[in-house]
């Protein structure tokens, strides 16, 4: 049985997208299987858990401090407990394609890392787009790691020992810990994940705090000065003025 686990803190303007993608993906005619959908409520004071239940989803509250490993480790418990073998994880802002559980499974390995799309760049300045896409390898071993788009086998998430309760990187942490045991993880370009450039973020030290740095980056580099050629005369203060 798969289960898809999606933290959740405060997402009630965006989890019926996600659910609704999940749910579509539960229902491909090539995966024969059960699947099952936990939504771990970090801290909501929104209509999110009313939603994910009306979806059909099991909802669980996370303890206190709550925080989103916290959040994935406690999903992940509760699935194990409901007799999941394989893990599918994604988040509340983004949505999955039809094939996303299927693909997980056809790979036959310990582990899936995948790849994400933005769905809106919002107000972001021109060229983050284009500047994320050059950041985001898409080929075979393209070695990125997205809390949005991964997947691991029970065994193998029990052997690491599961995700920390950091409020950051969780996801990171997670996979290098099935590296150091040697997992068979496949870093595949498909199937992609969408998800949002939201500004607001949710974590500290994720997705939408690395997007803001790439894209202070490139205006820092816009605004920088070119440098004179060569036997070019550098112009003095009043001539740059005028």
């Amino acid at each position: 049985m798969i289960a898809v686990l999606i933290p959740a803190h405060n997402e009630a303007e965006v989890i019926g997208r996600c659910l609704a993608s999940v749910c579509h993906a539960a229902n491909h005619p090539e995966l024969d299987e059960a699947v099952i959908v936990v939504v771990a409520s970090d801290r909501c004071t929104d209509a999110t858990a009313d939603i994910a239940a009306s979806f059909g989803a099991c909802v669980i509250q996370v303890p206190m401090p709550g925080g989103v490993g916290l959040a994935r480790a406690t999903a992940a418990e509760r699935a194990i407990a409901l007799g999941a073998d394989w893990l599918a994880i994604t988040d509340a802002d983004s949505e999955v394609p039809s094939d996303w559980l299927f693909q997980q499974r056809a790979l036959q390995t310990d582990a899936f890392c995948g790849v994400v799309e933005v769905s809106d760049w919002l107000d972001y300045a021109p060229g983050t787009a284009c500047a994320f896409e050059a950041s985001e390898p898409v080929g075979v071993d393209h070695g990125r790691i997205h809390g949005a788009n991964m997947g691991v086998s029970v065994a193998s998430y029990l052997r690491c020992g599961g995700f920390s309760d950091a409020t950051s990187s969780e996801d990171v942490a997670l996979v290098k810990a099935l590296q150091a045991f040697g997992a068979r993880i496949a870093w595949s370009p498909y199937p992609v994940v969408r998800t949002s450039a939201r500004r607001q973020a949710k974590a500290s030290g994720g997705f939408s705090q690395f997007l803001q740095r790439l894209e202070l980056s490139l205006m820092q580099a816009q605004a920088k000065p070119l440098a004179p050629m060569h036997g070019e005369p550098v112009p003095n203060a009043t001539e740059a003025e005028g």
